[in-house]
Protein backbone atom coordinates (compact mmCIF):
# COMPACT_ATOMS: atom_id res chain seq x y z
CA UNK A 1 0.00 0.00 0.00
CA UNK A 2 2.60 2.63 0.99
CA UNK A 3 4.17 1.63 -2.37
CA UNK A 4 1.43 1.85 -4.17
CA UNK A 5 0.87 5.39 -2.49
CA UNK A 6 4.78 6.39 -2.84
CA UNK A 7 4.42 5.56 -6.67
CA UNK A 8 1.30 7.87 -7.00
CA UNK A 9 2.94 10.67 -5.11
CA UNK A 10 5.90 10.23 -7.79
CA UNK A 11 3.77 10.44 -10.47
CA UNK A 12 1.93 13.41 -9.61
CA UNK A 13 5.02 15.31 -8.85
CA UNK A 14 6.40 14.45 -12.11
CA UNK A 15 3.63 15.98 -14.00
CA UNK A 16 3.05 18.70 -12.54
CA UNK A 17 5.96 20.41 -13.93
CA UNK A 18 4.73 19.83 -16.82
CA UNK A 19 1.66 21.27 -16.90
CA UNK A 20 2.82 24.11 -15.15
CA UNK A 21 5.53 25.02 -17.73
CA UNK A 22 2.55 24.78 -20.44
CA UNK A 23 3.53 28.22 -21.88
CA UNK A 24 0.65 31.51 -22.04
CA UNK A 25 -0.49 31.21 -25.29
CA UNK A 26 -3.01 34.16 -26.88
CA UNK A 27 -4.74 34.19 -29.89
CA UNK A 28 -6.44 36.75 -31.53
CA UNK A 29 -9.54 35.40 -33.30
CA UNK A 30 -11.97 32.42 -33.29
CA UNK A 31 -11.10 30.61 -35.84
CA UNK A 32 -7.48 30.69 -35.29
CA UNK A 33 -7.87 29.79 -31.03
CA UNK A 34 -10.17 26.79 -32.22
CA UNK A 35 -6.75 25.86 -34.54
CA UNK A 36 -4.59 26.40 -31.73
CA UNK A 37 -7.08 24.76 -29.48
CA UNK A 38 -6.88 21.49 -30.73
CA UNK A 39 -2.76 22.07 -30.70
CA UNK A 40 -3.10 22.26 -27.17
CA UNK A 41 -5.64 19.32 -26.04
CA UNK A 42 -4.63 18.07 -22.74
CA UNK A 43 -2.16 20.50 -22.27
CA UNK A 44 -3.68 23.88 -21.46
CA UNK A 45 -6.53 26.46 -22.98
CA UNK A 46 -5.34 29.09 -25.15
CA UNK A 47 -6.56 32.92 -24.40
CA UNK A 48 -8.45 34.97 -27.23
CA UNK A 49 -8.97 38.78 -27.37
CA UNK A 50 -11.74 39.04 -30.03
CA UNK A 51 -14.52 37.25 -28.05
CA UNK A 52 -18.58 36.97 -28.01
CA UNK A 53 -19.92 38.44 -31.24
CA UNK A 54 -17.11 41.15 -31.55
CA UNK A 55 -16.03 41.74 -35.17
CA UNK A 56 -12.01 41.46 -35.74
CA UNK A 57 -12.71 44.37 -38.44
CA UNK A 58 -12.31 47.77 -36.40
CA UNK A 59 -11.28 46.23 -33.24
CA UNK A 60 -10.09 48.30 -30.24
CA UNK A 61 -7.72 46.84 -28.22
CA UNK A 62 -8.47 46.80 -24.58
CA UNK A 63 -6.00 47.66 -21.50
CA UNK A 64 -6.41 43.25 -20.54
CA UNK A 65 -5.83 42.43 -24.22
CA UNK A 66 -2.48 44.09 -23.73
CA UNK A 67 -1.81 42.83 -20.31
CA UNK A 68 -2.83 39.21 -21.73
CA UNK A 69 -0.18 39.82 -24.46
CA UNK A 70 2.50 41.13 -22.48
CA UNK A 71 1.84 37.54 -20.10
CA UNK A 72 1.27 35.33 -23.12
CA UNK A 73 4.65 33.03 -24.08
CA UNK A 74 3.36 33.12 -27.72
CA UNK A 75 0.70 35.32 -29.87
CA UNK A 76 -1.01 33.74 -32.57
CA UNK A 77 -2.91 36.23 -35.22
CA UNK A 78 -3.33 36.44 -38.77
CA UNK A 79 -1.18 39.89 -39.88
CA UNK A 80 -1.64 43.78 -39.62
CA UNK A 81 -3.51 43.17 -42.57
CA UNK A 82 -6.36 41.97 -41.17
CA UNK A 83 -5.67 43.17 -37.01
CA UNK A 84 -3.96 46.09 -37.32
CA UNK A 85 -5.24 46.90 -33.92
CA UNK A 86 -2.78 44.45 -32.53
CA UNK A 87 -0.24 45.30 -34.96
CA UNK A 88 1.82 48.12 -32.37
CA UNK A 89 1.55 45.21 -29.62
CA UNK A 90 3.65 42.55 -31.66
CA UNK A 91 6.08 45.23 -33.13
CA UNK A 92 7.55 45.51 -29.60
CA UNK A 93 7.56 41.42 -29.42
CA UNK A 94 9.69 39.07 -31.09
CA UNK A 95 7.56 35.86 -29.91
CA UNK A 96 4.30 36.35 -32.27
CA UNK A 97 3.19 33.88 -35.12
CA UNK A 98 1.68 35.55 -37.93
CA UNK A 99 -0.23 33.12 -40.51
CA UNK A 100 0.61 35.24 -43.23
CA UNK A 101 4.27 34.58 -42.31
CA UNK A 102 3.74 31.35 -43.02
CA UNK A 103 5.48 29.56 -45.95
CA UNK A 104 3.99 27.56 -47.93
CA UNK A 105 0.52 29.19 -47.11
CA UNK A 106 -1.84 29.45 -50.32
CA UNK A 107 -2.58 33.49 -50.96
CA UNK A 108 -5.11 35.28 -52.96
CA UNK A 109 -4.84 38.81 -53.75
CA UNK A 110 -7.71 41.02 -52.97
CA UNK A 111 -10.60 41.27 -56.15
CA UNK A 112 -11.03 44.39 -57.57
CA UNK A 113 -12.89 45.84 -60.28
CA UNK A 114 -16.38 44.94 -61.13
CA UNK A 115 -18.33 43.33 -58.43
CA UNK A 116 -15.78 44.13 -55.95
CA UNK A 117 -15.50 47.28 -57.05
CA UNK A 118 -14.86 49.86 -53.83
CA UNK A 119 -17.47 52.22 -52.83
CA UNK A 120 -16.86 55.93 -53.61
CA UNK A 121 -16.48 56.06 -49.98
CA UNK A 122 -14.58 52.79 -49.41
CA UNK A 123 -11.36 54.29 -49.87
CA UNK A 124 -9.34 51.09 -51.05
CA UNK A 125 -12.04 48.55 -49.55
CA UNK A 126 -9.57 46.05 -47.59
CA UNK A 127 -6.87 48.18 -48.03
CA UNK A 128 -8.50 49.96 -44.76
CA UNK A 129 -7.31 46.86 -42.59
CA UNK A 130 -4.10 48.44 -41.81
CA UNK A 131 -1.10 47.76 -44.07
CA UNK A 132 -1.71 48.43 -48.23
CA UNK A 133 -1.00 44.57 -48.58
CA UNK A 134 -2.50 43.23 -51.59
CA UNK A 135 -3.21 39.75 -49.79
CA UNK A 136 -6.36 39.08 -48.62
CA UNK A 137 -6.26 38.47 -45.00
CA UNK A 138 -9.24 35.77 -44.49
CA UNK A 139 -6.50 33.06 -45.02
CA UNK A 140 -8.34 30.48 -42.57
CA UNK A 141 -11.26 29.80 -44.71
CA UNK A 142 -8.98 27.40 -46.64
CA UNK A 143 -8.43 24.00 -44.66
CA UNK A 144 -5.36 23.45 -46.06
CA UNK A 145 -3.92 26.68 -44.75
CA UNK A 146 -5.23 25.69 -41.59
CA UNK A 147 -3.42 22.58 -41.93
CA UNK A 148 -0.74 24.87 -42.48
CA UNK A 149 -1.10 26.80 -39.18
CA UNK A 150 -1.66 23.59 -37.29
CA UNK A 151 1.61 22.23 -37.95
CA UNK A 152 3.61 25.81 -37.13
CA UNK A 153 1.35 26.02 -33.87
CA UNK A 154 2.61 22.87 -33.08
CA UNK A 155 6.44 23.16 -33.86
CA UNK A 156 6.80 26.76 -31.96
CA UNK A 157 5.06 25.30 -28.75
CA UNK A 158 7.45 21.97 -29.00
CA UNK A 159 10.61 24.37 -28.81
CA UNK A 160 9.21 26.56 -26.08
CA UNK A 161 8.05 23.18 -24.13
CA UNK A 162 10.36 20.33 -25.28
CA UNK A 163 8.56 17.80 -22.29
CA UNK A 164 5.55 18.30 -24.12
CA UNK A 165 7.04 18.48 -28.02
CA UNK A 166 5.23 15.45 -28.97
CA UNK A 167 1.63 15.56 -27.51
CA UNK A 168 1.73 18.98 -29.23
CA UNK A 169 2.94 16.97 -32.43
CA UNK A 170 0.21 14.21 -32.06
CA UNK A 171 -2.42 16.55 -31.40
CA UNK A 172 -1.37 18.27 -34.37
CA UNK A 173 -1.70 15.39 -36.46
CA UNK A 174 -4.86 14.33 -35.36
CA UNK A 175 -6.13 18.54 -36.23
CA UNK A 176 -4.71 17.66 -39.70
CA UNK A 177 -6.57 14.59 -40.35
CA UNK A 178 -9.58 16.08 -39.14
CA UNK A 179 -8.96 18.64 -41.54
CA UNK A 180 -8.78 16.46 -44.48
CA UNK A 181 -11.97 14.75 -43.52
CA UNK A 182 -13.85 18.42 -43.20
CA UNK A 183 -12.30 19.72 -46.48
CA UNK A 184 -13.95 16.87 -48.61
CA UNK A 185 -17.31 16.76 -46.71
CA UNK A 186 -17.15 20.45 -47.82
CA UNK A 187 -16.40 19.42 -51.55
CA UNK A 188 -19.48 17.05 -51.33
CA UNK A 189 -21.55 19.51 -49.61
CA UNK A 190 -21.48 22.37 -51.99
CA UNK A 191 -20.56 20.84 -55.35
CA UNK A 192 -24.28 20.56 -56.41
CA UNK A 193 -24.53 24.52 -55.86
CA UNK A 194 -21.15 25.12 -57.17
CA UNK A 195 -22.45 27.09 -60.30
CA UNK A 196 -25.29 29.22 -58.43
CA UNK A 197 -24.43 32.74 -58.36
CA UNK A 198 -25.10 34.73 -55.09
CA UNK A 199 -24.16 38.33 -53.19
CA UNK A 200 -22.28 38.37 -50.07
CA UNK A 201 -21.79 41.50 -47.58
CA UNK A 202 -18.08 41.98 -47.68
CA UNK A 203 -15.82 40.29 -49.68
CA UNK A 204 -14.30 37.63 -46.89
CA UNK A 205 -14.99 34.41 -48.29
CA UNK A 206 -12.70 34.28 -51.28
CA UNK A 207 -10.63 31.43 -49.91
CA UNK A 208 -13.73 29.11 -49.32
CA UNK A 209 -15.02 30.14 -52.79
CA UNK A 210 -11.92 29.55 -54.43
CA UNK A 211 -11.56 26.19 -52.66
CA UNK A 212 -14.56 24.92 -53.63
CA UNK A 213 -15.39 26.57 -56.94
CA UNK A 214 -18.22 28.62 -55.95
CA UNK A 215 -19.53 31.67 -58.12
CA UNK A 216 -20.44 34.67 -55.92
CA UNK A 217 -21.49 37.59 -58.40
CA UNK A 218 -20.22 40.61 -55.75
CA UNK A 219 -20.12 42.29 -52.36
CA UNK A 220 -22.07 44.27 -51.13
CA UNK A 221 -19.52 46.43 -49.26
CA UNK A 222 -15.95 46.03 -49.99
CA UNK A 223 -15.20 47.50 -46.53
CA UNK A 224 -17.51 46.06 -43.50
CA UNK A 225 -17.33 49.25 -41.33
CA UNK A 226 -18.55 51.48 -44.19
CA UNK A 227 -22.36 51.26 -45.72
CA UNK A 228 -23.17 51.17 -49.59
CA UNK A 229 -23.89 54.34 -50.92
CA UNK A 230 -27.16 54.36 -52.94
CA UNK A 231 -25.13 54.09 -56.40
CA UNK A 232 -23.68 50.99 -55.20
CA UNK A 233 -26.95 49.53 -54.14
CA UNK A 234 -28.81 50.13 -57.32
CA UNK A 235 -25.26 48.89 -59.65
CA UNK A 236 -25.55 45.69 -57.24
CA UNK A 237 -29.88 44.96 -58.23
CA UNK A 238 -28.90 45.00 -61.31
CA UNK A 239 -26.06 42.74 -61.16
CA UNK A 240 -28.18 40.32 -59.10
CA UNK A 241 -31.07 40.41 -61.79
CA UNK A 242 -28.90 40.04 -65.09
CA UNK A 243 -26.78 37.31 -63.36
CA UNK A 244 -29.95 35.08 -61.98
CA UNK A 245 -28.04 34.99 -58.53
CA UNK A 246 -30.24 33.08 -56.06
CA UNK A 247 -29.38 34.97 -52.81
CA UNK A 248 -28.06 37.57 -50.92
CA UNK A 249 -25.92 36.67 -47.72
CA UNK A 250 -25.89 39.14 -44.44
CA UNK A 251 -23.68 38.60 -42.03
CA UNK A 252 -23.48 38.64 -38.24
CA UNK A 253 -23.29 42.31 -36.78
CA UNK A 254 -23.78 43.72 -40.14
CA UNK A 255 -27.27 45.62 -40.99
CA UNK A 256 -29.61 43.51 -41.99
CA UNK A 257 -31.92 45.78 -43.85
CA UNK A 258 -29.06 46.03 -46.64
CA UNK A 259 -29.13 42.51 -47.00
CA UNK A 260 -32.51 42.41 -46.60
CA UNK A 261 -33.63 45.68 -49.17
CA UNK A 262 -31.10 44.08 -51.80
CA UNK A 263 -32.69 40.71 -51.69
CA UNK A 264 -36.14 41.91 -51.83
CA UNK A 265 -35.40 43.93 -54.95
CA UNK A 266 -34.03 42.00 -57.23
CA UNK A 267 -36.03 38.90 -56.06
CA UNK A 268 -33.25 36.78 -54.38
CA UNK A 269 -33.48 34.79 -51.15
CA UNK A 270 -32.03 35.84 -48.10
CA UNK A 271 -29.39 33.92 -46.15
CA UNK A 272 -26.59 34.39 -43.71
CA UNK A 273 -22.58 33.61 -43.73
CA UNK A 274 -20.37 33.49 -40.46
CA UNK A 275 -16.87 33.70 -42.18
CA UNK A 276 -15.25 34.88 -38.61
CA UNK A 277 -17.06 32.10 -36.45
CA UNK A 278 -18.92 35.47 -34.47
CA UNK A 279 -22.07 33.22 -33.57
CA UNK A 280 -19.92 29.95 -32.79
CA UNK A 281 -18.76 28.93 -29.19
CA UNK A 282 -14.84 29.24 -29.26
CA UNK A 283 -13.28 26.01 -28.29
CA UNK A 284 -10.98 23.17 -30.15
CA UNK A 285 -14.39 22.35 -32.39
CA UNK A 286 -15.04 25.64 -33.20
CA UNK A 287 -13.31 25.87 -36.62
CA UNK A 288 -14.74 22.78 -37.99
CA UNK A 289 -18.39 23.86 -36.48
CA UNK A 290 -17.76 27.42 -38.14
CA UNK A 291 -16.94 25.65 -41.86
CA UNK A 292 -19.81 23.43 -41.99
CA UNK A 293 -22.24 26.33 -41.09
CA UNK A 294 -20.90 28.08 -43.85
CA UNK A 295 -21.35 25.45 -46.71
CA UNK A 296 -24.96 24.32 -45.00
CA UNK A 297 -25.90 28.44 -45.44
CA UNK A 298 -24.83 28.19 -49.22
CA UNK A 299 -26.30 25.00 -50.24
CA UNK A 300 -29.45 25.33 -48.23
CA UNK A 301 -30.23 28.86 -49.70
CA UNK A 302 -28.67 28.23 -53.18
CA UNK A 303 -30.77 25.00 -53.60
CA UNK A 304 -33.90 26.02 -52.50
CA UNK A 305 -36.45 26.54 -55.38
Amino acid sequence: MRKTLAAALLLTGLAAPALAEVPKVLVSIKPLHSLVAAVMEGMGEPGLIVSGTASPHGYAMKPSDARAAEKAKLVVWVGPALESWLDHTMAKRQDGLAMLSLPGLIRLDTREGGAWEPDHHDHGGHHAHGQGDETDPHVWLDPRNAAILVVAVSERLGALDPDNAQRYAANAQTMKRRLAELDAHLAARLAPVAKRPYVVFHDAHQYFEARYGLSPAGAITVDPERPPGAKRMAQLRDRLKTSGAACVFGEPGAPKATATMLAEASGARLGQLDPEGLLVAPGKDSYVQQMQGLASALAECLAAR
